[in-house]
């Protein structure tokens, strides 16, 4: 296929394909899914190998969040029944995060609810770092607060933060369908100051909340635009009690699309797999290892993930291997950009290089919960088994488990 062949060649020169390619990819039949993930699988070994980056959450303050996110199941007047906590101590949080580690992580990401940090919530926050990097020797962090005011970068950076996660979730044009309580510009602004702090930068996207191919599209170019060092893709995770818990519009095959796009928008930045994957690719899980070099372990914010030792089993059996501590996780060309500006991934590498990012709000260091409702565009295909409307409470497990509760997490 013409299109494949021109996004490989572009992809193996880190050159940016035209929106008709991106749009193209989307468009493919299902006949033509493993020709596609075949693609961009060259292009995600060429700047990766074979390696697959382990990430753990850290829920460090759950639910009661004042944001009307329509995806989030932690949104305020959310009727989901997920776990409620106010902060957990730092030593309560390093112990969350060792299981984790144990299980092969080499970036834990600590998650907030909320709007974003009081000066004292970082300040909290650091203490957390900091006993955490104690017991854990070599290990990345990731901060995701929410909205950042001025100088809490820096203080993160001080602190021993490596990296901030802020996604952009969907486009700019369709933002206002999410939330009411912030703007899309308003996340752009988070995600400079984190790079303007020399962290390195995590921003990605949630597909399935009925947004078109176009607002898929244009959230990805803006992410290479702003040129984080890793972009978790989430897809939706339909809580009951949110106000998208009848959006189910994802087939697997449509995930893998969607990711594989990402891979030939940013050939060579950190493309994490995040919330919903055990929802939406199901059986297809191991296909996605192709498109994506980064994923995370265990349980998400609120939901439950499939068993750790499932992700180790599924990650050895498709032919990949875990990425270790001193494995630098980005290529070259951008970790010696991102050393030279103090941070642990690499950012600023050039308009022609997309960035990196984190999950946020149900899936990981800042983004895995959810969606929007009433967007405009194409009809997204409702999957085989489902009837479009229902709501599938049986594929959705809320957390019980791990940080907030007494019972061991799953790493």
């Amino acid at each position: 296929m013409d299109l494949l062949n021109t996004l490989v060649d572009k992809g193996l020169r880190r050159e940016l394909p035209t929106r008709e390619e991106a749009l193209a990819v989307l468009a493919t039949s299902d006949d033509a899914l493993l020709d596609v993930v075949a693609a961009a699988g060259k292009v995600r070994r060429q700047w990766f190998g074979r390696r697959v980056k382990l990430n753990y959450l850290v829920n460090l303050k759950s639910g009661l969040c004042p944001e009307d996110c329509s995806y989030c199941s932690q949104r305020l007047g959310s009727k989901a029944e997920i776990l409620k906590y106010t902060w957990l101590k730092p030593e309560e949080a390093s112990q969350a995060a060792a299981a984790g580690v144990a299980g092969g992580a080499k970036r834990v990401c600590l998650v907030a609810s909320g709007r974003g940090p009081t000066d004292r919530d970082v300040d909290r926050v650091g203490k957390t770092i900091e006993a955490i990097k104690e017991q854990n020797e070599g290990i990345e962090v990731c901060a995701c607060l929410g909205l950042l005011s001025d100088g809490q970068a820096e203080r993160l950076k001080d602190a021993g933060a490596d990296a901030y996660n802020h996604n952009l979730n969907t486009s700019e044009a369709t933002y206002g369908e999410i939330t009411k309580t912030h703007t899309y510009a308003d996340r752009v602004d988070t995600v400079q100051k984190a790079h303007a702090a020399g962290l390195s930068a995590c921003s990605g996207l949630i597909a399935g909340m009925g947004e078109s191919d176009e607002d898929l599209v244009d959230v990805v170019y803006s992410l290479r635009e702003l040129d984080p060092d890793s972009v978790p893709v989430n897809f939706l995770i339909p809580f009951e009690g949110t106000p998208l818990a009848k959006e189910w519009n994802l087939t697997p095959q449509r995930a893998l699309r969607i990711l594989a796009m990402v891979r030939f928008v940013c050939p060579d930045v950190e493309v994490r797999l995040a919330g919903g994957r055990e929802v939406h690719l199901r059986t297809l899980q191991p296909l996605a290892l192709h498109l994506v070099n980064s994923i995370f372990l265990g349980d998400y914010l609120t939901s439950e993930g499939q068993a750790g030792q499932a992700d180790l089993d599924m990650i050895a059996d498709a032919g990949f291997e875990v990425e270790g501590a001193g494995t630098s996780t980005l290529p070259a060309h951008r970790s010696e950009v991102a050393e030279a500006q103090g941070g642990c991934g690499s950012h600023g590498a050039g308009a022609s290089v997309c960035g990196s990012s984190a999950p946020a709000d149900e899936a990981g260091c800042g983004s895995a919960c959810g969606g929007c409702s009433g967007h405009s565009g194409h009809e997204a295909p409702v999957p085989a088994q489902a009837e479009a409307g229902e709501v599938r409470t049986g594929l959705v497990a809320v957390r019980r488990r791990g940080a907030g509760t007494d019972i061991a997490p799953n790493a």
